[in-house]
């Protein structure tokens, strides 16, 4: 019987109840995730002969069981963790000190601590060979889950790590991932790889598989990062640790190695930055041999987007996700703006996100498209502005279904959509100086709720209240007549043909919307006679990821053919 996520994600959370108290959360993952990945490798060893990684003798999670209670528990962890490194080339994967006494504590309170951490996860839930389903990656991600939960834990300073899945998963989508060809043969790249949430959701849109590469400064996450790699399969995963922006680690002979697709969450605005790099890059990714000035000493933005410029193949395409402020900063930035607008045309589009989306920040940012391949054509740059389109989720807002979805058919489809998605030609974008704030070029819709004095004063529907409602005189024509006819003595006003109580009364019973409730519930009784066979043919092993995709695409399909005043988005 598979695990259930419900399940695995509630008893995982309680280990954590173990460690709170002597340290914060972005110190405590790094214990539970460790013996996760412990006992991952463990089950999935026995359960599975193709799985390539060696565990030395004494190092299954069994050997870690027998531990509890022992004195020197913590030595002998680390111990183990240290041959498990050595035999599988992860040395400095593991951070963690189980023999810590300053976070685990002293003596019989770091015995008890170790041994309940160990003992939750001896869980009869948590037997991850049982995991069948074969497009479901069950302990991916569960490892995600708990990585999402730290970094809502750790606050504004210690989320980075974590990109959320639903903006990967945007990012992923529009540079054409699903179109990959080419197996193990398409590179992907993030230079700011973190736990390499990011770089994963990108693997998982190619239909066929790549090699992926990942950077990442900080020790301790480039340590999640490979562990999260492993534990989803990426066996081979190229992690690498260092400043990408100073000590580059992939280089071919002396310049930056390019990749075929670059996906990346920099740490927006880093201050001082510039370090060993010099203002005449050796990369060639500023200075005067490319006519190009070196990016502002006290805000980093413009550096990694021009790092990721320069990584990409001619033929690559990338997204990179930064604050707002990069779209209309002015001095040194503004040029390399014009460079990359205008001389260039590297950029294809930009997509403004709702602000308070991503841990460690609450400002609002915006994913920027790069594409080379088509550059010297570029007319302009297609933008959306997709700031109303989330949900409240705890302290955070998070994108829906449907705002994924939304996003990504207009992007694919590039069509302008009032007040939301525009293309922008590029005269536009000079007049302004090459300014690329998007409000300037997608209006929001107006909001404002005009006061007709007059009206207040004498009675009477002011005509231009109602011509606010075009939509529904757009659908239902004969509604408007029913509903309102023109005041017999004041022009330009009209009056209501009911009482107010009787409104609701008077929609149901018009003609049109009769019609249009029909059409609505033929729509969905079609769908689901169409599905209905298929529903309850399921047999265990069906991949149900794509059988939901499968079923929110018919949905979709169906509802935007119809003229209805149903949002075929919110359907999905």
């Amino acid at each position: 019987m598979a695990v259930k996520k419900s399940e695995l994600y509630s008893t995982l959370w309680k280990c954590c109840d173990e460690l709170r108290g002597g340290m914060d959360a972005s110190q405590y993952k790094d214990y539970v995730l460790v013996i996760l990945f412990v006992k991952y490798i463990s089950d999935k060893s026995r359960s599975d002969a193709a799985f390539d990684i060696e565990i030395p003798d004494g190092c299954y999670f069994e050997d870690f069981v027998a531990l509890k209670g022992n004195p020197n528990i913590g030595e002998e962890i680390n111990k183990k963790m240290q041959k498990l490194a050595e035999a599988n080339q992860l040395e400095g994967v593991f951070v963690a000190d189980f023999d810590d006494e300053a976070k685990l504590g002293k003596g019989k309170d770091k015995v008890e601590t170790l041994s309940k951490l160990i003992a939750v996860f001896q869980n009869e839930n948590l037997d991850f060979s049982k995991n069948r389903a074969a497009d479901d990656d069950l302990i991916g991600d569960a490892y995600e889950y708990l990585m999402k939960n730290f970094a809502t834990e750790s606050g504004k300073s210690k989320g980075q790590f974590y990109t959320p899945a639903e903006v990967s998963r945007v990012m992923a989508k529009v540079i054409g991932l699903s179109n990959a060809k080419n197996g193990k043969r398409t590179t992907i790249y993030d230079p700011t790889c973190g736990s390499g949430s990011l770089l994963l959701r990108a693997m998982c849109e190619t239909p066929e598989g790549a090699t992926v590469y990942g950077q990442e400064k900080d020790n301790a996450t480039v340590g999640l990062a490979k562990m999260n790699m492993i534990l989803h399969n990426e066996i081979y995963a190229d992690i690498k640790q260092g400043d990408t922006i100073n000590d580059p680690q992939f280089k071919d002979d002396d310049q930056l190695k390019t990749f075929d697709y670059i996906v990346a969450n920099p740490p927006f605005s880093t201050k001082s930055w510039l370090k060993s790099a010099k203002a005449e890059d050796e990369y060639h990714r500023w200075g005067e041999g490319i006519k190009i000035g070196i990016p502002p000493e006290k805000n980093g933005d413009y550096a990694f987007l021009l790092h990721i410029v320069r990584s990409l193949k001619q033929t690559g395409c990338a997204a990179c996700i930064l604050p707002h402020g990069v779209l209309f900063r002015g001095n040194a930035e503004a040029q390399i703006r014009k460079y990359l607008v205008a001389e260039k045309r590297y950029i294809k589009g930009i997509i403004g996100l709702p602000a308070n989306l991503f841990f460690g920040t609450g400002i609002p940012a915006c994913i920027i498209i790069i594409e080379k391949s088509e550059a010297a054509g570029r007319k302009g740059v297609f933008m959306i502005d997709a700031k109303s389109g989330y949900i409240k989720d705890g302290a955070k807002n998070r994108l829906r279904e449907q705002d994924i979805r939304r996003i990504v058919d207009v992007w694919q489809s590039q069509r302008d959509v009032p007040h939301y998605a525009r293309f922008v030609p590029m005269e536009e974008i000079e007049r302004n100086d090459y300014n690329l704030n998007i409000p300037r070029y997608v209006s929001a819709p107006d909001t404002e709720i005009l006061q007709d004095i007059d009206a207040h004063l004498y009675g009477g529907l002011p005509k231009h209240d109602i011509d606010q409602l075009a939509t529904y005189w757009d659908v239902c024509p004969s509604l408007r007549s029913d509903l309102f006819s023109e005041h017999p003595s004041r022009e330009g006003y009209y009056s209501l043909n009911c009482e107010q109580d009787a409104i609701r009364d008077t929609v149901s019973a018009n003609a049109d919307f009769q019609k249009q409730s029909e059409v609505f519930k033929h729509s969905f009784a079609d769908w689901c006679d169409k599905h209905r066979g298929e529903l309850n043919s399921l047999v265990q092993g069906f991949a149900p990821k794509t059988l939901i995709e499968q079923l929110g695409n018919s949905l979709l399909e169906i509802f935007s053919a119809d003229r209805s005043l149903v949002d075929a988005y919110d359907v999905y």
